[in-house]
């Protein structure tokens, strides 16, 4: 039986994403795929996410690629303009769970502990919780085991009553190597219908 909740943040409850701010600083969405894809890759904002200083990132990759200082350090310089609310029906969905009573509800993040303060000041909701790991804060990040391993013997939480939520697959992928039950997420009205299957 699930007793337990695990929530990914950035795409699952908090709109983050860096497109929000390169379409104020890029012309065409071909511009910005190829900006995020070449330059500033997942793979390297998650150094940052391990916990690799931002100003140390920020610096390393300037010097890798000059010619795109600007936009480079608008990734952080910015990176407030990065958060577009919150996903569409997922407060709605995350208040239902919480009153219900029936689960213990945790967030399991890859974030820079140097932005995290900037996402609690801004959403409320990330005290509705009953614990949050984040990758900044304790220097690992998803998908490694370890990671989730600490939430669990942080919380006490048993995997066989877990489930785990997340929108990148590779997470989804480790969690189940852990037998956590896990769902893709791909928007608030697939995940409802896969919670009743669960739940």
């Amino acid at each position: 039986m699930i007793t337990t909740i695990i929530f990914d943040l950035g795409a699952v409850l908090i709109d983050w994403h860096p497109k929000h701010l390169y379409r104020k600083l890029f012309t065409t969405e071909a511009e910005i795929d190829d900006f995020l894809a070449n330059i500033c890759t997942s793979a390297w904002n998650e150094e940052q996410d391990s916990g690799r200083p931002i100003k140390e990132g920020t610096e390393w990759l300037v010097s890798q690629h000059p010619e795109h200082e600007a936009a480079i350090r608008a990734f952080y310089g910015r990176w407030d303009e990065m958060l577009n609310g919150t996903v569409p029906g997922m407060i709605e969905l995350f208040k239902e769970l919480k009153e219900s009573g029936r689960y213990k509800l945790y967030a399991l993040s890859n974030w820079s502990a140097e932005t995290w303060p900037i996402a609690l000041n801004k959403y409320e909701l990330l005290q509705w919780f009953d614990g949050l790991v984040i990758s900044g804060l304790e220097g690992i990040r998803k998908p490694a085991p370890e990671f989730y391993k600490l939430l669990l013997d942080r919380y006490g939480v048993e995997p066989a009553e877990a489930l785990f939520i997340d929108d990148n697959y590779r997470n989804i992928l480790a969690a189940r190597e852990l037998e956590i039950a896990s769902i893709h997420f791909t928007s608030a009205g697939d995940l409802k219908k896969q919670l009743e299957l669960y739940l």
